[in-house]
């Protein structure tokens, strides 16, 4: 089974901004269209951003305007720009197919905080 990897999170301040990475061997990836997904501590999982294979986006209106989802085919790799970082952004952060069919990775904690 294709496992995701899931990289680029760490503690930020509020307003600052990070990168995340999503890689895959072989080339599920760049197949598919793509989501980066967020749980937050009691919460359940949620969508953050989806990627087409032709690259039309979609975002979660709490991200709106400040998260940027791009993918790199040629790497196999989906990334996700997070600006202006709020500390209701604090959640491990997870990437897999929109249709949620690979198994879940162990996901990139992002923490923001003062």
């Amino acid at each position: 089974q294709v496992q995701v990897v899931e990289s680029g999170g760490g503690l930020v301040q509020p307003g600052g901004s990070l990168r995340l990475s999503c890689a895959a061997s072989g080339s599920i990836l760049s197949v598919n269209a793509m989501g980066w997904y967020r749980q937050a501590p009691g919460k359940q999982r949620e969508s953050v951003a989806t990627i087409t294979t032709s690259g039309r986006t979609a975002y979660a209106d709490s991200v709106k305007c400040r998260f940027t989802i791009s993918r790199d085919n040629a790497k196999n790799t989906v990334y996700l720009q997070m600006n202006s970082l709020k500390p209701e952004d604090t959640a491990v952060y997870y990437c897999n197919t929109a249709l949620k069919r690979l198994n879940w990775g162990q996901g990139t904690q992002v923490t923001v905080s003062s």
